[in-house]
């Protein structure tokens, strides 16, 4: 299987390793291009095939990445949509508001799209990515998909108006993780503690609880009510969290993030 990644930015070089750490495939089948000459270097080091022009790459590919920002998206498209290889190969999209029938209509044929929504965290390994597909993608050819990104974490097979909801909840939420982390340990040091310690706490709490949630099954409103003693200090913290908002808050934040995302793909 030859795969080829259009662009060398963070989750490309998260999936790239990934990849080869897997061994899933071989240096020498997987090309990846980028205007960014730096980048290239750098991908060049991991064995990888390196190119400046996209027709180039995406010759004889089995599974081409769109790897770039969704305003990018229409271009590349366009630019490749003549090549014989991407009549055949799989086209695989990881940029908010981009639907599968978007890329059709920019390919101009009835091509073989797979949309997915990664985040950063398989930068680490421990990413989450949503995906789905439609004909004439066959099971092996969501399959080969599938398996790239569990390289680097867990994936869901879902409906693409979900994938669309699945931008708030997974592709953009680490950066609220981590101003919820940031915010931990700003308390923290306000209380004394040094910086570095409050950041290895405040994050160590967060992926222990999360691990809480996906290996116990529990309810998360069941493992905080296991936290909350009567009278105790959790319970005040929790109660103060309320009357500021949080969950009120968060759930706002996800909303606008969803309707920024649809509106990307109707900007389009």
């Amino acid at each position: 299987m030859k795969l080829t990644v259009i662009g060398a930015g963070n989750m490309a070089s998260a999936l790239v390793n990934g990849i080869l750490k897997s061994g899933m495939l071989e240096p020498e089948n997987i090309n990846i291009t980028d205007t960014d000459a730096g980048k290239l270097t750098v991908m060049k080091d991991k064995g990888v095939n390196t190119y400046s022009d996209n027709k180039e790459a995406v010759k004889n590919s089995d599974i081409i990445l769109l790897a770039v920002k969704p305003n990018i998206y229409p271009a590349v498209l366009k630019e490749i949509s003549g090549e014989e290889a991407v009549k055949n190969a799989v086209t695989v999209t990881i940029a908010p508001g981009i639907s599968i029938a978007t890329v059709k209509e920019t390919l101009g044929f009835d091509a073989k799209v797979v949309r997915t929504m990664p985040n950063t965290p398989a930068m680490a390994g421990a990413g989450m990515t949503a995906l789905c597909y439609e004909s004439p993608v066959t099971e092996d050819d969501f399959e080969n998909v599938r398996k790239l990104f569990a390289t680097v974490g867990e994936c869901e097979l879902m409906s693409e108006k979900l994938v669309s909801a699945s931008v708030s909840v997974s592709g953009s939420s680490p950066a609220y993780v981590y101003m919820l982390i940031e915010a931990m340990a700003d308390a923290a040091v306000y209380d004394g503690m040094p910086r570095a310690t409050a950041y290895k706490m405040a994050a160590q709490s967060v992926l222990g609880s999360a691990k809480m949630v996906l290996e116990t099954g529990k309810h998360p409103g069941e493992l905080k009510d296991m936290v909350c003693s009567p009278g105790g200090t959790t319970i005040g913290a929790v109660r103060v969290l309320e009357e500021e908002g949080f969950r009120s808050a968060v759930i706002n934040a996800m909303i606008e993030c969803n309707r920024i995302a649809l509106s990307m793909g109707k900007n389009k």
